[in-house]
């Protein structure tokens, strides 16, 4: 399967979950084996050798977590803050009313490891901001960012060039 078809799986679900939202629905590329599958090793190829993957809550789990089984590879989630069992780092990031904070376990990663790290949407780039602030604080290197989708209009890419000038974006569709 080829990835326009993959992703022409993905179905548009208007004023969810409010008015003006256009919520990008991806279960049913989920429950295509193929589609999954093409979308998976199209985001392995990004991977370096020895590339850890890093995912972040809730639906950048699904893909990161299938990278890393492809890649023989670790995954490292990065969640919501108080949801990690272990001690942690946490990085906040501002929202548009309020702010939010993602964590990681201490140890997850060694100082100098390769992390690809995956999200399902790229939007105004603040919770990809805060993920590679806490992979680098942690000693890793963001060897690559992935986004299935990227919301044109919210500058998240622009946004996450300034920030981080020297990191690879990648996204597979703008909507």
């Amino acid at each position: 399967m080829e990835i326009a078809e993959a992703l022409a799986l993905i179905r548009e679900i208007p004023d969810y979950p409010k008015p003006g939202i256009r919520f990008q629905d991806i279960t049913p590329l989920l429950a295509n084996a193929g589609a999954f599958s093409t979308i998976t090793k199209k985001f392995a190829s990004f991977a370096e050798h020895g590339t850890l993957v890093a995912g972040i809550e809730a639906r950048g789990f699904i893909f990161a977590s299938a990278v890393a089984h492809e890649l023989n590879s670790g995954f490292i989630p990065i969640r919501k803050a108080g949801k990690l069992p272990h001690h942690t780092i946490s990085q906040s990031y501002g929202l548009e009313y309020g702010s939010d904070t993602l964590e990681i376990h201490v140890d997850a990663i060694t100082p100098g490891d390769s992390v690809l790290l995956i999200d399902d949407v790229l939007a105004t780039g603040g919770t990809i901001a805060a993920a590679i602030e806490l992979i680098q604080r942690s000693g890793g290197h963001v060897a690559h960012v992935l986004a299935l989708l990227e919301i044109d209009g919210l500058s998240g890419r622009r946004n996450l060039r300034e920030k981080f000038p020297t990191v690879d974006l990648t996204s597979l569709a703008v909507f």
